[in-house]
């Protein structure tokens, strides 16, 4: 009984922890582990649109291949980040923040806020002190923030104007920001992930799996939650040797309630990966997300749902993510087979604000990494000119070898073995955005498997 009772628990704390572990080991990739891409507090871009090679170095799953990214790990400790966002001149591109429990709570560009740029203050719990006038203030829930641009990119011949935007995001503290003296850097000592190879980070697959909860427990001590899940949930996981202001130790727990914590954590990744279809509503083999996907609050299957399969996904009101991965009965897709999307009527799912986009990407089951092929085509939508019928649908093939010459244009090479989709929609309709609170009010395109 008394295991039964702590499996539960773990779960619950499993879920609940999987967010902030997912962005404790994307910083460790990023900035502050033993090969960090960039230090603290600055920005590093990828040069490139995210191949698979490229995607896997950068450690980050499920990639979109239609923009070019930036990553930025912000310590708020010391003083305020100033970010400054360029004018993109009509380009769609974003600055997404995020904090440690991979909530995004604020843009300094996108749907909402514009594409014209701005200057931005990032301010930290507990800061005080002036900023300057020409800036706009931004209070962060947590100490560390990820700064993730994404610009549109449609095609390599498109890759120079999207950098030039890239480049134009930019970050420097308060001190040399007035023109003064940098601040001295921190110094930072954090236990490094120890995960199975090849393997996204965020799929949080410790080599120890007790190292889930030590993580948990530093990373959560340096960026506590908001006060009311301090008062309302953390009391719970004392039980399970988990109380804020103090590091969770194995030893200092119950024999029986760690066997059962072992389990969870073992388990919470690929749980995460598969309980989709409860925070969703299925339609035609598609998962259609949650209104709150992204800032989903104290939803914490859902937060930890988007931190695993997606993490720093937006909010829907800036992007929309509907997940591929069954056919229209059910069945998991698997490249061992054939399928076929047709686009027809109205299809709010897919239609975007200009200059937002639309796109249907493939990724690896397996790695959650895009899938190489021969024709180094990793997705289809607005940005390709696909074939189209004379009432304007469109099909999509979706399999390992090619559907014929005349149908290549709208073929997505498949890997073997399984695999899933994602039909992302950037600066959404707001006929797409508030079909989430009803999702029977349109139907997805149905995932066809080919006989």
């Amino acid at each position: 009984m008394i295991q039964a009772w702590a499996r539960s628990l773990a779960v619950q704390a499993a879920t609940y922890g999987s967010s902030i572990l997912g962005i404790y080991n994307l910083r460790d990739t990023v900035a502050v582990g033993p090969n960090p891409k960039v230090g603290p507090n600055k920005l590093w871009r990828l040069s490139n649109i995210a191949t698979p090679a490229i995607a896997a170095e950068a450690g980050y799953v499920t990639p979109n291949v239609n923009t070019v990214y930036g990553f930025g790990f912000m310590d708020l400790s010391q003083e305020p980040i100033i970010l400054t966002a360029p004018d993109s001149q009509g380009r769609y591109y974003m600055v997404e923040i995020v904090d440690m429990w991979d909530n995004a709570f604020a843009y300094a560009a996108g749907k909402e806020v514009g594409y014209k740029g701005g200057k931005y203050a990032l301010v930290g719990p507990g800061w005080k002190g002036e900023l300057p006038a020409d800036v706009k203030r931004i209070d962060a829930p947590t100490r560390w923030v990820e700064i993730q641009p994404r610009v549109h990119v449609k095609d390599q011949a498109d890759l120079e104007g999207a950098l030039k935007v890239l480049d134009g995001v930019t970050v420097q503290g308060l001190s040399e920001y007035l023109g003064k003296p940098a601040l001295p850097p921190l110094s930072y000592n954090y236990e490094s992930p120890k995960l199975a190879p090849k393997v996204a980070s965020s799929q949080l697959q410790f080599a120890d799996p007790l190292q889930f909860w030590s993580l948990f427990s530093a990373a959560m001590n340096e960026n506590p939650p908001p006060q009311s899940q301090i008062d309302a949930v953390l009391p719970q996981f004392k039980y399970l040797g988990i109380e804020l202001g103090k590091q969770w130790k194995p030893e200092n727990v119950n024999p029986l309630v760690l066997e059962e914590m072992k389990l969870a954590a073992q388990e919470v990744g690929t749980m995460m990966d598969f309980v989709g279809p409860i925070v969703g509503k299925p339609s035609n083999g598609w998962d259609i997300p949650p209104a709150n996907f992204g800032a989903p609050g104290a939803d914490y299957l859902t937060r930890g749902i988007n931190a695993v399969l997606g993490l720093t996904a937006n909010t829907t009101t800036e992007a929309i993510y509907y997940l591929g991965a069954a056919d229209s009965n059910g069945k998991l897709l698997d490249g061992d087979n054939a399928y076929t999307i047709t686009f027809k009527g109205s299809i709010p799912y897919a239609q975007a604000i200009p200059p937002g986009f639309w796109s249907v990407t493939m990724y690896d089951g397996v790695t959650k990494l895009t899938v190489p092929n021969p024709i180094n085509r990793y997705s289809l939508g607005s940005d390709n000119d696909m074939q189209k019928n004379a009432d304007g649908s469109f099909t999509m093939y979706l399999q390992a070898t090619s559907p014929g010459k005349d149908k290549e244009s709208n073929w997505l090479p498949a890997p073997k073995g399984p695999y899933y989709l994602l039909l992302r929609n950037y600066a959404p309709v707001a006929e797409a955005v508030e079909a989430l609170r009803n999702p029977n009010a349109f139907p997805m395109p149905p995932i066809v498997e080919v006989k």
